[in-house]
């Protein structure tokens, strides 16, 4: 095993990947943005590692900082390897969960930055969105030549922030000079299309295709009305010229990371960016990179949309798990997480194993990872280790928090042993030309094990409108609660003889998918009683209370 570097400035960094100054945008000695132009000529030379999860508790599993610890132990092992994670959004990170750039001695740097502002890229999605928004209320104000009915305008705004006094509003109040009154709402901006569109695209000219792309209305005559019919995409691209380009920054240890993009998987796909998922395979022998909430959902929806639509596969897919987690699943209350129970983990392994089945759907053996806590009791992990022999899954122990990429270097050689024995193209769950409703057969019967699936009148009425506008031979991204394989956040462990009821479907043709609403998720969350916010402080020029 090699010495870790330690934290680099970042044009060292780049070089570590092949990538000269001249294709750096810096932003201080300690981030930079790539040019697009890094990529060209380069071929895809790595393997690609997905890092995916269990259901969700409020325990937390960890997938960021075992990705982070991933790569670390790949490093710490001889290995070439590079980050590819997604950016935090403010929403969380002022709410609930606090920073998102790992944990311990796995961490991405400089974290205040990555958590809050970074390079802007948030901002420039928001205000792309936000001027789309902002066109299309006034073209209707300003004459409406294309017949837009302003009660069937699609658009709603966004902002990064969890805000719940804003999911529904009243806009144009005020007179005749202040706009058309409608109602509206916002969302949040990891639930952008424009988010998405960046996330998926390949280059500016497909960006530019995929936002032209985006409906934002319908005219009285239930037409739809583009972003290229309002002549905004333009301005959009002018916007986002700089948010398309990769973020690189790195771990505490000197690994290089491209953080970028940051649709949330219960609302979105869940995935970083195409861009810099290729960037990190064109300049490393190995790229980690994770997708959000259980495989259930960004998993699921990596395979289905993210590789089927940039040609992408991987080389080994990580299920990530934790003792406290599978307590949680087992019927243990939260307060009581930390004393030893290693039968209420062996009742929780029921959600474990409908994951690896889920993952081997898609034609990929996994290999598990057990984020290791300090409270965790080796009888504790001696059920997690029988469990994963009985569903012969190759098993490590990821100690990274503790002991960074050190206590990563069971789980990289884990990983590069089933690469280089085991991998095979993976099995996409459905074809994009079924329909809509047999899609959504597939993914609530495979990945979540429901038993039937209902539709409302207005999801019905919805699949009538896509399918007369061409759009139904489009991959699903399912929109769900995180906390449960069910719609029912309630439903822990692996529910069994349940149903799942689509509320509406909404058409993300910029995107370039289709996205069923299950149950009561929300596109814009709220803050807890007790935000992280009132937390957080400026102490001396450094941030506190983040995590």
């Amino acid at each position: 095993m090699r010495e870790v570097a330690g934290v680099q400035p970042i044009t060292a960094v780049a070089d570590r990947l092949g990538i000269g100054r001249e294709h750096l945008q810096l932003y201080g000695d300690d981030k930079a943005k790539i040019a697009l132009e890094a990529r060209a000529g380069k071929p895809q030379r790595g393997r690609l590692v997905l890092v995916s999860a269990i259901t969700p508790t409020d325990a937390g599993e960890g997938k960021t900082t075992t990705s982070i610890g991933l790569a670390q132990g790949l490093a710490r092992i001889g290995q070439s390897v590079c980050l590819a994670l997604r950016e935090p959004s403010l929403g969380p990170t002022l709410g609930m969960k606090g920073g998102a750039t790992g944990g311990g001695a796995a961490r991405v740097v400089p974290e205040a930055d990555i958590n809050l502002h970074f390079t802007g890229d948030f901002h420039a999605i928001s205000a792309a969105h936000n001027l789309l928004a902002a066109l299309l209320d006034n073209h209707i104000h300003q004459g409406n030549a294309l017949g837009v009915d302003p009660r069937r305008v699609l658009w709603r705004r966004v902002i990064d922030m969890n805000d719940r006094a804003l999911r529904n509003i009243v806009i144009g109040l005020g007179g005749v000079l202040e706009g058309v009154p409608r109602e509206t709402g916002f969302d949040i901006t990891p639930a952008s299309e424009v988010m998405a569109a960046l996330c998926l695209a390949e280059d500016v000219d497909d960006l530019r295709r995929r936002l032209g792309r985006i409906v934002v209305a319908l005219t009285s005559g239930k037409e739809p009305v583009t972003a290229a019919d309002l002549k905004a995409v333009g301005a959009m691209l002018v916007l986002l010229k700089d948010a398309i380009r990769p973020n690189l920054v790195q771990t505490v240890d000197g690994v290089p990371a491209l953080v970028h993009g940051g649709p949330f998987a219960n609302i979105a796909h869940g995935c970083n960016s195409v861009i810099a998922t290729k960037m990190a395979l064109a300049h490393a022998d190995w790229a980690v990179t994770e997708a959000g909430f259980g495989f259930d959902l960004g998993a699921e929806k990596f395979f289905d949309i993210k590789c089927v639509s940039a040609g992408l596969d991987t080389a080994a897919v990580v299920l990530v798990a934790t003792v406290r987690a599978l307590k949680l699943h087992g019927g243990v209350a939260k307060g009581a997480l930390t004393t030893a129970d290693p039968a209420a983990v062996e009742r929780g392994l029921g959600n474990l194993a409908k994951h690896v089945e889920s993952i081997r759907t898609f034609c990929e053996p996994p290999v598990v990872a057990l984020n290791r806590f300090a409270d965790d009791s080796d009888e504790e992990i001696a059920v997690v280790r029988r469990a994963c022999e009985g569903l012969g899954a190759p098993f490590a122990v990821s100690d990274v928090f503790a002991r960074g990429g050190e206590g990563g270097a069971e789980l990289a050689e884990a990983v590069v042993e089933h690469a280089e024995r085991k991998s095979k193209p993976f099995c996409p769950l459905y074809d994009w030309s079924e329909t809509v409703v047999a899609k959504m057969e597939k993914i609530a019967r495979a990945m979540y094990g429901a038993h039937e699936v209902s539709w409302s009148k207005d999801a019905e009425k919805d699949l009538a409108t896509i399918r007369r506008f061409g759009y139904e031979g489009l991959p699903l991204c399912v929109a769900k609660t995180q906390k449960s394989l069910s719609d029912d956040p309630k439903l822990l462990g692996r529910p069994e003889e349940f149903d799942i009821h689509v509320r509406n479907v909404i058409l993300a043709a910029g995107a370039g998918y289709l996205v069923p609403v299950l149950g009561d998720i929300l596109r814009m969350p709220g803050l807890p009683a007790t935000p992280q916010a009132e937390r957080m402080d400026l102490v001396a020029g450094r941030v506190t209370g983040m995590s």
